[in-house]
């Protein structure tokens, strides 16, 4: 930079401009490119609004609702209540657990600081920042307050992985130089970090994971069991749904078992703790027990009354019930046919 200063003041004298710049050189000022911008990184980028995963998921769901409801006006009397609160009581027990595997909010910290922008400089900004840790890596956000400082959008939501590993993602996040507090967090998570919390983490995400596409599974075939005369085994598993869902919590959970990683960034500091998923999956543990029991007891107490509102079991009873009318033969397939009375044979022992 500074042989490229020297050489403007030489040919500094023909031209105003160029000893304008000679001037603001030499008197400290940052040299940066597009309006203070610094020229090693590159401009800035539309940030992460929504997780893609998340929103397919919903919007399944949604057409599946919206398929499912089109049959509620072909069901008369008060079962088309009854049938409307079990459609949407199913879907959205199914959807949430679905979707737990893929948000990123089951544990988070959130704190405001100034902290250093970016590496090589001395500016600083006022900003909030988050880490919120999923079953599958981590999203680290930065908002400056405000949101526009040093000519510069700052509204970073930066997603690592570590479903594969998460060096290659912090060389990225080097190469593209976000900002310090995103590097610093990410950096707590990779394999080389004194904290270690990539394994605990990795390992824990992965068994909740796996625990609750088994509820997934559970749910599935209750919802095929309330279909069949045999609610009793389907409130059987709702109530496993709802086990599998608290053992996804649990496996969960042992990220907390081990020693906390403080994450200190300018002079203040944060520590996780549980978030909205993990909240979320514990409301809808409850709602599956609380099904599964209801479904238990009242198939004990009024099985007859339970089959109804499922509307299993109602044909036997309809098919013992019908009546036919008078039949009448065809006297033309009857030619020459004799019909016999039936005589019953009696059969006497002679001693």
């Amino acid at each position: 930079m500074f042989p490229l200063h020297s050489h403007f003041t030489l040919h500094s004298s023909s031209s105003s401009s160029l000893r304008v710049t000679t001037l603001s050189l030499s008197e400290g000022a940052k040299m940066t490119f597009y309006d203070d911008i610094y020229p090693f990184y590159p401009l800035q980028r539309t940030s992460f609004i929504f997780n893609g995963s998340l929103l397919t998921i919903i919007l399944v769901f949604l057409v599946l609702a919206a398929g499912l409801l089109l049959i509620l006006p072909g069901i008369r009397g008060k079962s088309r209540l009854f049938w409307l609160f079990r459609i949407i009581i199913s879907l959205f027990i199914g959807v949430v657990i679905v979707a737990l595997n893929f948000t990123s909010d089951w544990a988070e910290a959130r704190m405001t600081t100034n902290a250093t922008y970016k590496s090589f400089s001395n500016a600083v900004v006022n900003a909030d920042i988050g880490l919120h840790v999923g079953l599958y890596g981590i999203n680290v956000t930065l908002k400056g307050n405000p949101v526009v400082q040093f000519n510069e959008t700052i509204d970073y939501n930066e997603m690592f992985s570590w479903r594969d590993t998460i060096e290659d993602e912090y060389e990225e996040a080097l190469e593209k130089g976000l900002p310090n507090p995103i590097l610093y967090i990410a950096e707590k998570f990779t394999l080389h970090s004194p904290c270690g919390l990539i394994f605990q983490y990795r390992y824990s995400g992965r068994y909740a994971s796996a625990t609750l596409w088994t509820a997934f599974c559970c749910w599935m075939v209750a919802n095929i069991l309330f279909s069949m005369p045999v609610i009793l085994y389907a409130g059987y598993m709702m109530m496993a749904t709802a086990a599998f869902i608290f053992f996804s919590m649990a496996s969960f959970s042992t990220i907390m078992n081990v020693p906390q990683c403080v994450f200190s960034i300018g002079t203040d500091s944060f520590e996780t703790g549980y978030s909205h998923s993990f909240w979320l999956a514990l409301a809808t543990g409850v709602l599956c027990t609380i099904i599964g029991i209801l479904v238990v007891m009242l198939n004990y107490f009024i099985p007859e009354k339970m089959k109804e509102a499922f509307s299993v079991g109602v044909d036997s009873y309809e098919d013992e019930d019908v009546s036919y009318g008078k039949g009448y033969l065809n006297s033309v397939f009857l030619d020459g046919v004799t019909i016999s009375p039936l005589t019953s044979k009696v059969t006497t022992e002679h001693v």
